[in-house]
């Protein structure tokens, strides 16, 4: 027989799964009114990936920021309130066609984004190397030596790494593809452990 001890925790568990659909669904109907509106500046959602949970913010451009979780993606929302705009509400649906496209990279099936990208948060040379990555063919890489080459410094391969280390679209402007000039990995954003992830990744396929 089951007392009205044993049944409480069962009672309050579905008040807590209530509560969080009740608030999901407020959450979507104020993302909504404020898209409707013109009052969402930047919308963000996270997905589940092989080399942890990504957080993405998109403005109404395109894709602004790709975050891993070593980022702190409380602090990486906080400074894109700060830097770009305060009106950031989680709203998935802007999101949806890079959350897609990811998901159809990591399972091999897609080799090349196709969103706008927002770089708003890149500036002088470091965008100029970012808009070259790209450049460097799914499943190759490239030395950071010849990145700079490419963006027209010869010289600045240490501002190539720069770039890449600060890059606030990665996987989706492929940083993890430039690698020292002996071949080793070299750092990344997101870890050498994710690098290596995308790079094995991309080398299966």
């Amino acid at each position: 027989m089951t007392t009205g001890h044993d049944s409480a925790p069962d009672l309050f568990g579905a008040l807590a799964r209530t509560d969080d659909a009740a608030l999901g669904r407020l959450r979507e109907r104020l993302a909504a009114a404020a898209e409707r509106d013109g009052l969402l500046d930047i919308a963000y959602r996270t997905i589940d990936s092989p080399v942890g949970t990504l957080l993405l913010a998109a403005t109404d451009a395109g894709l602004l920021r790709v975050a891993y979780d070593r980022e702190d993606h409380d602090a990486v929302l906080a400074k894109l309130a700060d830097v770009v705009s305060p009106r950031v509400l989680r709203a998935a649906p802007r999101l949806d066609p890079v959350a897609r496209q990811l998901e159809e990279y990591f399972s091999r099936t897609r080799r090349t984004f196709d969103v706008p990208l927002d770089f708003r948060l890149a500036k002088g040379f470091r965008r100029a190397v970012l808009t070259h990555l790209p450049d460097i063919g799914y499943g190759h890489t490239a030395s950071y030596a010849q990145i700079a080459a490419a963006a027209g410094s010869p010289r600045a391969v240490r501002a190539v790494g720069t770039a890449c280390a600060t890059n606030p679209l990665p996987v989706v402007v492929p940083c993890h593809r430039v690698v020292r000039s002996d071949g080793s990995s070299g750092g990344y954003v997101g870890g050498e452990q994710a690098k290596l992830t995308l790079l094995n990744l991309e080398a299966a396929a």
